[in-house]
């Protein structure tokens, strides 16, 4: 069937036909196994690394004429499944990692779908420039940040990565290319940015970086004797500072729970840094490979993995807070901007630590007044039953997107083991824990989801956003091409209850 062009778009030519696509190179070596990053689940499937826009053309229309589904991947960095197929052919975009176009004067960048925040900080910080917003590592590519509309420590005064973007390629399935924008095409942009790659691929992205005088940042950190102190001190300073974060010992309780440590930066202004030309260079921000200059962190995983029980995870806990309340307390020092904001990445692999079972990362955005009461709840009943190992609070702004997760509010962000024997009871203690969140009139975040149900996303959605996204899967890819196994766990069987053709999409 031939691909025709939607108004206002073009069609890409489909060229040759991959050789990794010709059936007979569908070859068992293709077939994988495709982990989450908790590595807590997988699904198999073919995996094709396109490295250009015309092969990425060519693979979607061959398997729309062949009737396979098509999941599209980053860097693997989802705690969830939104980055996992269900059997069919999944796309892996690492190959497609050019820097397209650099602006240092004003600080545009173009760039491909594949290209990772490292590369980009490696490529534009010398000149001044920095990404706007990031999340807690440096290795998701760009456009699996923009299907998930990524936050970070900054979330209340810079938003999300999507409220910086200028311009969106898009590919559908049927060949058509367009260009997004939040001013010309605003509904079909805030679809697009989190939109959890079934609307289309991201060929390129144009994102305003934002200009920093300093490879430094000015950061100030203190301990927090309980819940209701971590949460009054993050809403205190989040205007006065550019990042707000909490680390909450997730193990302590009575009076002491949600106890902390509060960590707030801000850039530094021109003429704060001495020495920009060498706080802005690569070497500054490099994270060590050893630990104190000895030990290499490549290993420690292995060792952190003798204390993932409780009560191993209580005392590094428990030392964790006493030295903030003694050797940080109210301590002011600078760090640069790698190392404030990509914690995660100082020790390689340490999602291993979890064990075979691996870990899930469940998160949770509360409005304000609501906040305090639920998170105390969910603090409590971990203790209870299934305890947490990485309690992290972050204060948020609501934003315009589609599919948000956006709240004037707080998100609190728990690591769990997932161990078999104790599945069923994780899985009772999340149900009700999205319960509590949707009474408080609470969000949920895709890029860390593997316990949402389709009741539960209608619910905080809204019947109104989940229609109008279906809808425009529907119009852009009536043959259901795109599915990852997100998709199809949460909005496919959304479709029969909207009144949509719940066989359009069925293969």
């Amino acid at each position: 069937m031939a691909s025709r062009p939607l108004p206002g778009s073009t069609t890409l030519g489909l060229g040759h036909m991959p050789s990794p696509l010709q059936e007979e190179r569908l070859s068992p070596d293709r077939w994988q196994a495709v982990y989450n990053f908790g590595r807590s689940t997988w699904r198999p499937g073919w995996v094709v690394r396109p490295t250009r826009a015309d092969d990425v053309a060519a693979l979607l229309e061959w398997a729309r004429t062949h009737g396979w589904k098509v999941a599209l991947r980053g860097a693997g960095r989802s705690y969830g499944d939104a980055a996992l197929g269900n059997g069919h052919l999944l796309l892996d975009f690492t190959r497609m990692n050019r820097i397209l176009e650099w602006d240092p004067d004003t600080g545009l960048l173009s760039v491909e779908p594949g290209v990772t925040v490292e590369r980009i900080w490696r490529y534009t910080l010398e000149d001044g420039w920095w990404m706007p917003v990031v999340p807690g590592t440096m290795y998701p590519t760009m456009a699996g940040m923009l299907a998930v509309n990524v936050h970070g420590k900054n979330n209340w005064k810079a938003g999300t990565l999507g409220e910086h973007v200028r311009r969106v390629t898009l590919l559908t399935p049927r060949g058509q290319v367009r260009t997004l924008t939040p001013e010309d095409t605003p509904e079909e942009f805030r679809a697009v940015v989190g939109g959890l790659g079934v609307l289309g691929v991201i060929l390129e992205v144009t994102l305003q970086m934002k200009r920093v005088h300093s490879g430094d940042l000015l950061v100030r950190a203190w301990a927090t004797p309980d819940l209701r102190h971590t949460l009054e001190a993050l809403d205190t300073h989040k205007d006065a500072w550019d990042y707000v974060v909490a680390w909450v010992d997730g193990l302590a309780g009575g009076k002491a729970l949600g106890r902390g440590q509060i960590h707030v930066a801000r850039y530094l202004e021109p003429g704060e840094d001495r020495a920009p030309a060498r706080t802005l260079r690569a070497e500054h921000q490099d994270l060590p490979d050893n630990l104190f200059g000895i030990f290499p962190k490549s290993v420690l995983w292995r060792f952190m993995r003798l204390a993932m029980h409780r009560p191993g995870m209580r005392l590094v806990n428990l030392g964790k807070y006493l030295a903030a309340r003694t050797l940080a307390h109210h301590k002011e020092y600078r760090q640069s901007l790698v190392a404030f904001n990509f914690l995660l990445d100082y020790i390689p692999h340490w999602e291993r630590a979890y064990g075979a079972g691996g870990m899930m990362q469940y998160q949770i955005f509360v409005p304000k007044a609501h906040a305090q009461d639920v998170f105390r709840e969910v603090l409590r009943v971990t203790q209870r039953q299934v305890p947490t190992y990485l309690a992290v609070v972050k204060r948020h702004r609501p934003d315009d997107f589609l599919l948000s997760h956006g709240v004037d509010g707080f998100s609190l962000a728990l690591d769990f083991p997932v161990r078999p024997r104790r599945l069923p009871q994780l899985a009772g203690m999340l149900d009700y824990f999205n319960r509590l969140v949707l009474e408080a009139q609470g969000r949920f975040y895709f890029a860390k989801d593997a316990s949402l149900t389709p009741q539960v996303a209608l619910a905080f959605l809204g019947e109104g956003a989940v229609r109008r996204f279906l809808t425009l899967k529907d119009a852009w890819d009536p043959d259901g091409v795109l599915e990852s196994a997100l998709y199809r766990r949460i909005f496919a069987p959304l479709r029969e209850r909207l009144g949509l053709n719940p066989h359009a999409h069925r293969g």
